[in-house]
């Protein structure tokens, strides 16, 4: 029997995390790092993934990128594998939520939206499978969300990637788990980030959203932990294809 705290040590493994630069990206990025592996953070803002680094210390490099941008996918994947080598791990944590009415929506908004939100993950992690495979092993974390399968006012744009983020974890699975490399999802509930900031601004909406929980109360930054940490590890050698809701209970009622 595996030793049970070995489960989750990420030591010699290296992780990519996109959307690093604030919210629940810099927090994972935080929390790899304390179990053990090497981090690299990717967002477009430099200024805040280099205070990222030097909050987390050598284990931490950076490359600032847009992840959008397909035709320079390899390139990405190069700089962000020459400070440790090539990711073990990849977290998906970028996200875009336009917050827009559905009569509002435009081609341009709905095109950004998909392109961060599902092609991104998509592609980013086709590029990185290859040396996956060659290890035999590999993690990938998708980010879904409470709109994955509910439906919120202004969010047909992001409802409709986050949904897409589902199926699209269960296709990667299939394809990819018999290699070794299980791919999953962290579906968050409402926790204090740049995407939820108008939300937690509003006090009666954040004391509303924390009344629809199990628990009583909207999410904790260290709430995700726990979670990340078994998806990006040995704990969850057998799991894959999954959405995982860290919601409180958000979608239990």
């Amino acid at each position: 029997m595996a030793d049970p705290e070995s489960l989750f040590d990420l030591t010699g493994r290296v992780a990519c995390v996109t959307g690093a630069s604030s919210g629940l990206g810099r927090r994972a990025a935080i929390a790899l790092a304390a179990a053990g592996a090497k981090v690299v953070g990717v967002a477009r803002r430099a200024e805040a993934l280099e205070s990222l680094c030097a909050e987390i210390g050598a284990s931490c490099a950076s490359v600032a990128a847009d992840i959008t941008d397909r035709a320079g996918t390899a390139q990405l994947v190069s700089d962000l594998s020459a400070p440790f080598g090539a990711p073990d791990i990849i977290v998906h944590a970028a996200g875009l939520n336009t917050r827009q009415p559905a009569d509002d929506v435009t081609a341009e908004d709905w095109d950004q939206t998909l392109a961060v939100n599902l092609s991104a993950p998509f592609f980013l992690s086709q590029a990185l499978v290859p040396s996956m495979k060659e290890k035999g092993w590999g993690r990938i974390v998708n980010f879904a969300s409470l709109q994955t399968t509910r439906a919120f006012p202004g969010g047909i744009a992001y409802g409709a990637t986050k949904a897409g983020v589902g199926q699209l974890t269960r296709a990667m699975a299939e394809a990819w788990s018999p290699d070794g490399i299980n791919a999953n999802a962290i579906g968050p509930g409402f926790f204090p980030t740049e995407l939820t900031q108008a939300v937690f601004d509003d006090p009666e909406r954040a004391a509303r959203n924390a009344g629809q929980t199990c628990i009583g109360r909207n999410g904790r930054m260290q709430d995700m932990d726990g979670p990340l940490l078994f998806l990006c590890s040995d704990a969850s050698s057998y799991v894959t294809g999954q959405v995982l809701m860290v919601d409180g209970g958000f979608t239990a009622k």
